[in-house]
């Protein structure tokens, strides 16, 4: 079982609870939902609800774009939750939290810019958001305005503009990189088939390879820890795709003639995987263990999907587990107020984003929240734990296990997951593990 996580978050999740139990859950976040909320280490201290001067957290949220709004809405509700729970504990020192959310274009530079130079303009004493798919633009006002800026961007290419101006990009706080998919896909393979859990029928992977530099990072890591495994893998074929693919009958082809051990689907719109789940299982290439990289994690994978997901195996570098008391009570006090249960509640970026607002609230607690240098300083300095995991930013990115940290009380977990039942079910790591990996229809 995984460690513990912290008391303050467990207690705050418990008040969420108790407040959704009183007041009735909404199933849509607000733009105007500035209700304020309060934050783990900081709520203990204050009871009542706060009614100090209001300190804003800057929200960019893709509310109307073409790509991003499942994981942008999952992270606006993650917010929301610590924030009335924040608040309903008496605030930080009193004061309350206010989330100034802005519709963002994440695509294009144009459009990330101006929505973060909305906030800045705004004053906001922070910012959160779960990703961009072009990071450098965002840092490139976020960077100069000095205020946290806590992101999922995933990214190694942001991670190592950071570290090569840490004076610059010091405010920059951000999960694990893309390129763990890659290694750690491999190292799960090797894991389960050590385990006589599964037995390829050969040692071949295929790569089918989106085309964002996110894709093409994890493609390349994949190829470098297959390349590294002393022939204990091979790689197979890497077959490129473009977002928006929804024939996969020419990449289907492929796969067949290959017929590889194992396929690596490496693209993360979810409902652009549900499509091809489905025309997969349709006509599927027999006893291959098929992975799909992140993009199930949102809701309308399975929604899609329906039947046809059964037996495909996913991961994620940040996520949510099922087995501690916290992975329970913030699933439960999440569903409860967005009115979504197991089937249809994002995996990564609830947790995600309602950690980053407890890390900004337990800094400002102990921090002036106008002195940016002083709270980038706080937060690299105290690690705090969160239902995504131990969050240390000392080095701008957290930890991540067991890719790097062999100790799970020590990093975020990256989890594996697969669909059994209808529901996506923790196979991996073992620490936290609801069940184990089974045979997929078309394995059997």
């Amino acid at each position: 079982m995984k460690h513990a996580r912290i008391t303050a978050s467990a207690a705050l999740i418990a008040t969420a609870t108790l407040l959704l139990a009183a007041c009735g859950g909404s199933s849509e976040p607000a733009a105007e939902s500035a209700a304020p909320a309060a934050t783990g280490a900081a709520s203990a201290s204050a009871a009542g609800a706060a009614s100090g001067e209001p300190i804003v957290i800057g929200m960019p949220i893709a509310q109307s774009g073409p790509a991003g709004i499942a994981d942008h809405k999952d992270c606006w509700n993650g917010a929301i939750l610590a924030q009335e729970a924040i608040n309903a504990n008496g605030g930080v020192n009193g004061r309350p939290i206010e989330l100034d959310v802005t519709d963002i274009d994440i695509l294009t530079p144009e459009g990330i810019t101006a929505g973060f130079q909305k906030l800045t303009g705004d004053g906001v004493s922070a910012m959160v958001s779960p990703f961009v798919i072009i990071p450098p633009a965002a840092m490139e006002v976020a960077g100069p305005y000095g205020a946290p800026y806590m992101s999922g961007d995933t990214n190694i290419d942001a991670q190592n503009i950071r570290a090569g101006d840490p004076a610059k990009y010091g405010n920059y706080f951000v999960d694990p990189a893309e390129t763990y998919y890659g290694t750690g896909f491999v190292t799960f393979l090797t894991g389960l088939k050590d385990s006589g859990k599964w037995t390829p029928k050969n040692n071949k992977i295929d790569i089918v390879r989106g085309d964002t530099a996110y894709n093409q990072n994890i493609a390349q890591a994949t190829i470098d820890a297959i390349a590294a495994s002393g022939g204990a893998w091979e790689l197979g074929e890497v077959i490129d795709i473009t977002a928006g693919t929804k024939d996969w009958s020419p990449v289907l082809q492929k796969l067949a003639a290959n017929d590889a051990g194992t396929i690596m689907v490496d693209h993360w719109i979810g409902a652009e995987l549900a499509s091809f789940s489905q025309q997969f299982a349709a006509d599927p290439v027999d006893g291959s263990l098929v992975y799909l990289q992140y993009g199930p994690s949102q809701p309308e994978y399975l929604q899609i999907a329906g039947d046809s997901a059964e037996g495909f195996v996913w991961g994620t570098v940040i996520g949510t587990g099922n087995t501690s008391a916290e992975d329970k009570a913030f699933r439960s006090a999440y569903q409860a107020k967005f009115g979504v249960d197991d089937k249809t509640m994002g995996l990564v970026y609830p947790a995600w984003c309602y950690d980053m607002v407890n890390v900004l609230a337990n800094a400002w607690k102990n921090v002036d929240p106008t002195d940016f240098a002083a709270v980038n300083a706080y937060i690299a300095a105290n690690p705090t734990e969160g239902v995504s995991g131990h969050l240390n930013f000392a080095n701008g990115a957290v930890p991540i296990y067991p890719d790097v940290e062999s100790d799970p009380a020590a990093g975020v977990t990256h989890y594996f997951y697969q669909v059994q039942d209808g529901r996506h079910t923790v196979i991996s790591p073992d620490t936290d593990a609801e069940a184990t990996f089974v045979p997929a229809p078309w394995m059997k």
